[in-house]
């Protein structure tokens, strides 16, 4: 660690301000700029599973998935919005990045495309679409890159994975995860130097998590050679809570369920599959007590969908989970193609920088630690984290981030 002079500190935090804005108010540019870019190649191409985070479908086009400011390596994600102010442009070789006309960055850094994208696993499955990049270190899976709660009518509003299936399923070849495969992709990415990883998906219909997760986390042991794998396993309440102990005892560090909403009639209505179909918001936070109990302090995450209730309540939310030792993220709501709220609006962006400011104190208060902020998220890449990261004085090559500016 090393301490930043007050001129760094303050360049580095315009730079998560930036990132901030970005994350919120997206990017315009066209479609076809990346033309001039090696994407799948000599860079990271977007992979659509679980979500895709852009206001506008491109299933015809490939782009990177994010970028990386130049002084603090912050991972940008990278989301379409012809109507944003901050605009992408190609110019004398190189990509810049505008705010209303003005260059903010110049020669924007793409990174370099993981080793392991280009293998298969031996069912000749492209690992690319097994496993992606979230940053610092982690890798993400999504075994199921679809939600049954479609099928009655109860899908939470904010919501676009069966949309996104629909949309890049197909086109980018993700279907049902495998144990095997999993196995298999995640061992040929920590061979490459990744060491987190978070399995994840949509609701199954016959609810048979349990039964997928402790098969995930043998064929990970199995091929890694580790009995601590660092997984991170994210499921919903489950109804029976012994089936804790069963997660801890498979190997996963770290265990998350994605509460979504603080406030409770708000809960009922935004996410109707989880109110109906898992015990009410009552089990949802008590299946996060249990968690503690299990795991311990630190080990345990939810996270709120930033911007679909009002400030106060989702603060409330943040600083009573955050007290008890649940690492809370509270992710900006972007409002994506084919979710049933399409076409609304998220808060300004300075909104969701009052609660990054806000949450990033807490975890200083409640004596967060990095390594613990990375281990429980899929990606310690969201603004939060960013804000503490800074304040500790971590610098971009004690982050765990694998992936090399180009």
């Amino acid at each position: 660690m090393s301490a930043y002079t007050d001129a760094q500190k303050k360049k580095l935090r315009d730079e998560i301000y930036l990132k901030n804005r970005v994350q919120i108010e997206g990017i315009a540019f066209a479609p076809d700029i990346f033309k001039h870019l090696d994407i799948s190649g000599k860079y990271i191409e977007q992979v659509n599973i679980l979500f895709a985070g852009d206001k506008h479908a491109h299933k015809d086009v490939e782009f990177p998935p994010s970028f990386l400011t130049p002084e603090g390596g912050y991972p940008t994600q990278l989301r379409w919005d012809r109507d944003s102010p901050i605009s992408l442009v190609y110019e004398d070789g190189q990509y810049n990045l505008y705010d209303s006309g003005t260059v903010v960055i110049e020669k924007v850094l793409f990174v370099g495309r993981p080793r392991f994208y280009n293998l298969k696993t031996s069912d000749g499955s492209a690992m690319r679409t097994v496993a992606v990049d979230y940053g610092y270190g982690a890798l993400f899976v999504a075994y199921s890159n679809e939600c049954s709660l479609k099928d009655k009518g109860l899908d939470c509003l904010f919501c676009n994975i069966n949309a996104t299936k629909s949309l890049y399923g197909e086109a980018q070849g993700i279907s049902w995860k495998t144990p095997q495969q999993v196995g298999e992709t995640i061992a040929a990415g920590y061979k490459d130097g990744y060491s987190h990883l978070t399995v994840s998906g949509g609701f199954i219909a016959e609810r048979r998590e349990v039964e997928y997760y402790l098969d995930v986390a043998e064929a990970v042991q199995e091929h890694t050679g580790l009995e601590d794998f660092n997984g991170t396993a994210c499921i919903g309440a489950p109804l029976d809570f012994s089936v804790f102990e069963k997660y801890k005892a498979a190997g996963f560090r770290t265990i998350a369920t994605n509460v979504e909403i603080w406030n409770g009639k708000l809960f009922d209505v935004i996410c109707p599959g989880k109110a109906q179909q898992c015990g009410g918001r009552r089990n949802w936070l008590n299946a996060l007590d249990e968690e503690l109990r299990v795991f311990g302090k630190h080990r345990v995450r939810t996270t709120f969908v930033a911007g679909l209730e009002p400030k106060q309540s989702l603060l409330e939310g943040i600083e009573d989970l955050t007290e008890r030792g649940v690492v809370v993220n509270p992710s900006p709501w972007n409002v994506c193609v084919g979710s049933p709220l399409e076409g609304h609006r998220t808060p300004m962006h300075d909104w969701h920088w009052e609660i990054a400011e806000k949450t990033a104190a807490l975890y200083k208060r409640y004596a967060f630690t990095w390594d613990e902020l990375r281990d429980a998220n899929a990606s310690a890449t969201m603004v939060p984290c960013d804000l503490f990261r800074l304040e500790a004085g971590i610098e971009a090559e004690e982050t765990g981030q694998v992936r090399a500016a180009v």
